[in-house]
């Protein structure tokens, strides 16, 4: 079978997958969200805690209550890296230097994961484990209470509350995202992927040379790490390593769990609103692009390069698994870049200059194809708020979206949400531009090098952790400023988000009448998908031309 044949398969039985699950996983998730009963074990959470289980909370407790409790993640996380060396399963591994250290802090608390450093060479076991790995739980978790407390504010009315972020955040950790991982766990064991807690054995080489090689729970973080749309990797080839990703079932297996959850969300927000269709469209939008992106790069990857050898190996090999091939890399490296994962299967500095630019590009539409866990459909539905503001002005009317009204106060909060991540990432491309220390770090000058330092940029303001490899980040500079970036572009968007949703539940519902838009039908799906190219376009178009674009003409 080609390469190409393959590759359509995997992508047709992948989308059949994710269409299997979409009904009952996303009404799942909406009764987990709406239900007044708790678990026992999540009644002793909130007695352990001290949280009243019954008090809805006004967007503004809402906020801080994310704000603080991500706050303390930073610092606990920081130390556990910082004092790693004196604890146990450490493997002897000395105390992550600080700069290094609030990196990765900033880095898993803000559902980035991006990683400026090797990990088997610098995270012991119990740092891996309790650190990154409960980081990879917790900020998908809160991503999805956002994402939740947006549809809530769609859904009530005259009301100020948006729900209890404590209990959103338990029952994501407990009823949604912990069992699907135990059950992963298992099934990637089963495939081959390695879970134990060996320091490393010494193996002999066939030239006679001696090698360590890491072991690892390597399966356990492994389906979290995509699942949360988390990203970071046991081991510095991440999910091209064959002990992460052993073979192309496991791989098929991973793509699905980066998908599968940002795109029942989908399904979630429709019961939760009680019109399954609003739905539907925004799935239309968000499955539109991963399909049309999926398609592109996968002929820039097997066709974008006119070197001999790339036409004898059937594709630009250069940087991709061999097991997986030309068309499970584009796939991956699209639907990571589309859900703010970051996982790699490929080295993406080695992806054609066109398919790389449209990883790059993926990236800047602010993960919304589908997205990350929570902060794709939030995403999408500020979009769709703008969609419907750009429709009401064409017909001279106030515009409404779900029976809400999208006033001055509304566009404000939207306006900054959408201005938010794109100016982290050109004043931040700008800086490390013009200062020659962090031009010192790029592997390559022209276009590739700009490239590499956009795409960096890019990746830690959206929260996705993908990287071109050429960019060396373990410095003072990119420590620092990527580190900013994450957290400035993970919780601004969320406070705005929350302030639009709270605004948006203290309104009494419209009815519909025959000036209303529907926004369930492929005329409003059509605008909102022009409303994410124009608004990505007009913004991100200059350095595109400059990067990626430049270098593949």
């Amino acid at each position: 079978m080609s390469d190409t044949a393959a590759g359509l398969l995997q992508v047709g039985l992948l989308i059949v997958l994710l269409a299997a699950c979409y009904r009952p996983f996303g009404g799942y998730m909406a009764r987990v969200y709406t239900s007044t009963k708790d678990l026992g074990v999540e009644r002793a959470t909130y007695r352990l805690f001290g949280v009243d289980a019954k008090a809805d909370q006004t967007w503004g407790v809402y906020a801080r209550s994310v704000i603080a409790f991500s706050a303390v993640s930073v610092v606990l996380l920081y130390l556990l890296q910082r004092l790693q060396h004196w604890l146990p399963l450490s493997l002897g591994l000395p105390n992550v230097p600080s700069g290094l250290a609030f990196n990765t802090a900033a880095s898993f608390v803000s559902n980035t994961n991006w990683q400026n450093y090797s990990p088997e060479l610098v995270m012991g076991h119990l740092v891996q484990m309790l650190g990154l790995a409960v980081q990879n739980f917790v900020s998908a978790a809160v991503g999805i209470a956002v994402a939740i407390a947006l549809v809530r504010g769609f859904a009530r009315s005259k009301t100020d509350r948006l729900g209890n972020f404590w209990v959103d955040l338990t029952r994501t950790v407990l009823r949604i995202l912990l069992p699907i991982c135990v059950l992963g766990a298992l099934l990637l064991i089963a495939m081959g992927a390695v879970q134990n807690f060996s320091g490393g054995h010494e193996v002999t080489s066939v030239i006679g040379q001696t090698q360590t090689v890491p072991g690892g729970p390597l399966a356990s973080q492994e389906v979290i790490k995509e699942l949360g749309t988390n990203g970071g990797g046991f081991y510095n080839a991440n999910s091209a390593h064959p002990f992460e990703n052993p073979n192309p079932l496991s791989n098929l297996f991973t793509t699905f769990l980066l998908l599968v959850i940002p795109v029942c969300l989908t399904r979630t927000f429709g019961v939760m609103v009680k019109d399954k269709r609003q739905g539907y469209a925004i799935l239309a939008v968000m499955a539109a692009f991963w399909v049309a992106f999926v398609i592109i790069a996968s002929i820039f990857e097997s066709q974008g390069t006119s070197s001999a050898a790339a036409h004898a190996a059937g594709g630009a090999m250069e940087g991709k698994e061999t097991r997986f091939g030309v068309w499970a890399t584009a796939l991956w490296a699209i639907s990571t870049t589309g859900t703010s994962t970051g996982a790699v299967n490929g080295a993406h500095d080695s992806l054609t200059p066109l398919g790389g630019g449209m990883a790059l590009f993926n990236m800047m539409f602010g993960e919304v194809t589908p997205g990350g866990t929570g902060s794709g459909l939030y995403g999408m539905l500020v979009l769709a708020v703008l969609a419907v503001f750009v429709a009401g002005l064409m017909v001279g009317r106030t515009p409404e979206y779900l029976g809400k009204k999208i006033t001055a106060r509304e566009m404000k909060l939207v306006s900054l949400y959408i201005l938010t991540t794109p100016s982290l990432v050109l004043i931040g491309s700008s800086i490390a531009m013009g200062l020659a220390s962090a031009r010192s770090s790029m592997l390559n000058t022209g276009p590739h090098g700009f490239s590499e330092v956009v795409y960096a940029f890019t990746s830690a303001s959206n929260n996705n952790g993908s990287a071109f490899g050429g960019l060396s980040g373990d410095t003072p500079f990119y420590n620092t400023a990527l580190g900013i970036a994450m957290l400035l572009g993970r919780f601004v968007p969320m406070i705005l988000v929350l302030a639009l949703a709270g605004s948006f539940a203290k309104q009494q519902p419209v009815p519909v009448n025959q000036g209303t838009l529907p926004t369930h039908k492929a005329l409003f799906v059509t605008m909102l998908i022009g409303i994410v190219l124009i608004v990505t376009g007009l913004t991100y178009f200059p350095a595109l031309t400059l990067g990626p674009l430049a270098e593949g003409l």
